[in-house]
């Protein structure tokens, strides 16, 4: 009788963890609100790159390390950051990764010279590759799999979309009304609410000990943050060093060994940074590649239509900052419905329609006219991306994250940001490429005709995301007789 009372009460807590949590929207607020600052900190800064480098006076083309700092420690440090925040403890990591964005963000604006805004960026996106494997972890540990996990995985990457495409509508006011440290202060506010707000809406959750032991990969975490790193970097730097430069191919032969020292160490390690086994996982391998391509696209396009509306239509920051909230309307409209879609079709068939559309919008735009208008040639292109956008985004996320247990959600969550922001990284620097291959002698017509082909660039990356849709997220065929 004693131990069966014994028995209950100890079935009680567990069972309480278990139940849904009844702040669980509100707790989504939070983490998405974080989302949306990591995410627009990466691309905000571009309208104020010149302001920046006449204030600050940085040399010439070193002004471009202002976003790369931010991607090269954002990109580099998510694996790490993900599985710190299983480990440790993901309510704890968050609040520390969000404190420290906080600092960054003031150190940012502070900022009297290159070199101190710089290593504020680096700091930035450190702290920012702790926030949003956390925070994703959070949504995966509060949130049941199935209709209502879809439900906030979509707002979720609603919130990235909207993040990544607002940066031009908000970055363009800030920096020309109220001067460009205003880019970073609007953080401080923001962080501050979500860090008195995190111990009344989010509960702490680490992977269970019992079979995720607190044991530590020092070996993997070097190799694997250096390598990507190094990656990132030959991605940021190739454009203006050359694909083919002594810089660009040692980096990239540098990351490649590093990748490959990585995989070896993790294969041998008794407790690995990234179990291995995590990858065989078919939609986890493919939702993440899906993510890949999708910020290749979502680079490719944001840079080029950015750079053709200023440089080709002579559209001042502001112009063109307003211009964008059609694509950020447009990707809360894809998310919104893409999450409802994924539950009723499943997630193939919605990253297939959706990474069609990003294609079409694509094609669309590289009909864009020398002395085109906003309504005849950037308008139905932006509106037609974002909702692919934001519908793909949901589809990706929820492949990648499908099946994963509570123990590895950090890391899952790690890898599925990595996936998005090396993408990016890849594709603005490769439309870059394409655009000045095309655009020799540097007029306006020749700039015309760069562009161009780096919208059809862009659609190429669509064609190659429908065909990874097609190929990997196929629902596991049955057994014969089943």
């Amino acid at each position: 009788m004693n131990t069966s009372i014994a028995s209950l009460q100890a079935a009680r807590p567990a069972a309480a963890l278990s139940a849904p949590d009844p702040r669980r929207w509100k707790a989504l607020a939070v983490l998405c609100t974080a989302y949306f600052m990591v995410i627009l900190d990466s691309q905000i800064v571009i309208l104020a790159l010149p302001s920046i480098e006449r204030a600050l006076g940085f040399s010439p083309g070193h002004a471009q390390w202002v976003m790369s700092a931010y991607l090269l420690s954002f990109g580099g440090l998510l694996l790490l950051g993900g599985r710190m925040a299983d480990l440790l403890g993901r309510r704890r990591m968050f609040m520390l990764g969000t404190s420290l964005f906080l600092i960054a963000s003031l150190g940012c604006g502070l900022a009297t010279s290159p070199r101190v805004l710089i290593v504020a960026r680096v700091l930035q996106g450190a702290a920012a590759a702790v926030m949003s494997p956390s925070a994703l972890s959070i949504l995966m540990t509060t949130f049941t799999e199935g209709a209502e996990r879809n439900k906030a995985l979509g707002i979720w990457s609603g919130m990235g979309g909207v993040g990544a495409t607002s940066a031009l509508l908000i970055g363009g006011p800030l920096a020309d009304l109220l001067g460009w440290p205003w880019i970073f202060y609007i953080n401080a506010p923001v962080a501050a609410a979500v860090i008195v707000l995190c111990p009344m809406l989010l509960r702490e959750s680490r992977a269970d000990e019992r079979t995720h032991p607190r044991r530590y990969d020092p070996a993997g975490a070097f190799t694997i943050t250096a390598g990507l790193m190094l990656l990132v970097y030959a991605l940021v730097e190739a454009p203006a060093a050359g694909w083919l430069s002594g810089q660009t191919l040692g980096a990239f032969v540098g990351a490649v060994a590093l990748l490959a020292l990585f995989v070896l160490i993790e294969s041998r390690s008794a407790a690995p940074l990234v179990p291995l086994s995590i990858f065989r996982s078919r939609t986890l391998v493919g939702g993440n590649l899906l993510m890949l391509v999708l910020g290749m696209t979502a680079w490719g396009v944001g840079t080029t239509v950015s750079l053709y509306a200023q440089k080709v239509l002579g559209y001042s920051a502001l112009q063109f900052g307003l211009g964008t909230a059609v694509l950020t309307v447009m990707a809360v409209v894809g998310s919104t419905f893409g999450q409802g879609f994924v539950t009723r079709v499943g997630f193939r068939r919605v990253a297939m329609s959706a990474m069609l559309l990003l294609g079409a919008a694509s094609l669309l735009l590289s009909s864009i006219r020398l002395n085109g208008t906003y309504f005849g040639d950037i308008f139905f292109g932006l509106f037609i991306f974002g909702a692919g956008l934001g519908a793909c985004a949901v589809a990706g996320s929820i492949a990648a994250l499908s099946g994963v247990g509570k123990g590895e959600a950090g890391l899952a969550s790690g890898i599925n940001t990595a996936a998005f922001q090396l993408g990016g990284a890849f594709g603005a620097a490769a439309v870059a490429t394409v655009a000045v291959s095309f655009a020799v002698g540097g007029s306006v017509p020749a700039l015309h005709r760069g562009y161009q082909a780096s919208f059809i660039a862009s659609a190429v990356f669509a064609a190659v995301g429908l065909l990874v849709a097609w190929r990997l997220l196929r629902p596991p065929s049955l057994p014969t007789g089943a």
